[in-house]
């Protein structure tokens, strides 16, 4: 009961800060610009409680599937203190500000969870086997070589030398290798994108000897380096991830809140760290999802606004912009009832989404 508890407890924060942060983002910015906020709320309506303070209506809602910012005017022109009065580029920053906020907060949980002390296991990066005609076996790579470092930096495990390998798909990378002689060489090969089944990027199987198991953690001033530089590496592999879907190397699973919640708890049961590298995951994927150009959300928001500028300062009639972005809200509320319905089952059948 104690490990559902926690997990439960976990789901909530995760959420709550994920959802609170992209709000804000839009709160603050428009605020800042002089533009009425008539509501914050936290997950979808029917209401459960609110209170107002100063112009702006502060409510919990019933449907626990997001969090809003009801902004004035955010299609009519003629709202007093409305978005739709100001500028273009006022409009991209305030529609933009809550996916700036969601691709900046893994900042901080991957810098608190460096922070963490946590046991790691380092040891020999050992290679067992070498497929023919790979880029392995042509840059000389050979069984019984050990590899110690990807492009400068040092392999402690296989875990770090698949994640250096990932990040350089499709380019040459430098391998530094020790030979069974005791001799070091640094040899160059290819990142394939698509290798032959079995054989890996490179085309060597490893593994880790001579293991170790230490707890380390990291200062606040070298976590917080260290947090941006996991940031843009998180990007990295988004953006291989995606290429890879179009030319059919990796595969597409999709969640809706019930699987996200089942994931945050099961990384939660394993510890503080994990959890904040979920959450700093799950904030990226909130950015990357708000951004797209889809109707209701906020890329599809921004669309209306660059059409604007392509047009010359010819807007889109606030009624029909207003009836395509319901629509779209329509639907993606339908999208989510059928993944969470899938989700349920899969669930009961016992499956999980997670790695």
């Amino acid at each position: 009961m104690l490990d559902v508890l926690v997990a439960i407890l976990a789901v909530v924060a995760v959420f709550a800060v994920l959802i609170i942060g992209h709000e804000l983002g839009h709160f603050i910015s428009a605020r800042a610009f002089g533009i009425r906020v008539d509501e914050f709320g936290l997950g979808y309506p029917p209401r459960l409680w609110g209170i107002k303070r100063g112009r702006t209506l502060y409510s919990l809602n019933a449907l626990p599937l997001g969090g809003f910012v009801k902004i004035a005017g955010q299609e009519d022109i003629e709202e007093p203190d409305g978005l739709a009065g100001k500028g273009i580029g006022t409009r991209l920053i305030v529609l933009s500000a809550g996916v700036i906020v969601n691709a900046l907060l893994p900042v901080i949980f991957f810098s608190i969870a460096f922070m963490i002390p946590v046991d790691v296991s380092f040891g020999k990066v050992l290679v067992e086997d070498v497929a023919t005609n790979s880029p392995a076996q042509m840059a000389g790579i050979q069984t019984g070589d050990t590899i110690l470092a990807i492009n400068g930096n040092e392999v402690r495990n296989t875990g770090e030398l698949s994640r250096s390998i990932q990040l350089k798909l499709g380019q040459d990378i430098d391998v530094l290798i020790e030979h069974s002689d005791q001799t070091t060489e640094e040899v160059t090969a290819l990142a394939r994108w698509q290798p032959p089944a079995g054989e890996g990027a490179i085309g060597v199987t490893v593994t880790t000897t001579d293991i170790t198991t230490v707890t380390q953690s990291e200062s606040f001033w070298r976590a917080i380096p260290q947090g941006i530089q996991q940031l843009g590496e998180t990007f990295v592999l988004f953006k291989n991830a995606i290429i890879g879907l179009f030319i059919g190397t990796s595969s597409l699973e999709v969640g809706g809140p019930v699987a996200i919640a089942q994931l945050t708890g099961e990384f939660a049961q394993a510890g503080p760290g994990p959890l904040l590298q979920f959450a700093g995951f799950l904030s990226i994927n909130f950015a990357i999802l708000n951004i797209l150009p889809l109707p209701a959300l906020d890329g599809g928001r921004m669309v209306f606004v660059l059409l604007e500028w392509v047009r010359r300062g010819k807007r889109i009639s606030a009624k029909r912009e207003g009836m395509v972005h319901l629509i779209g809200f329509a639907l993606l509320m339908a999208l989510i009832v059928a993944i969470t319905y899938q989700d349920i089952i899969r669930i009961i059948s016992g499956d999980s989404l997670g790695p």
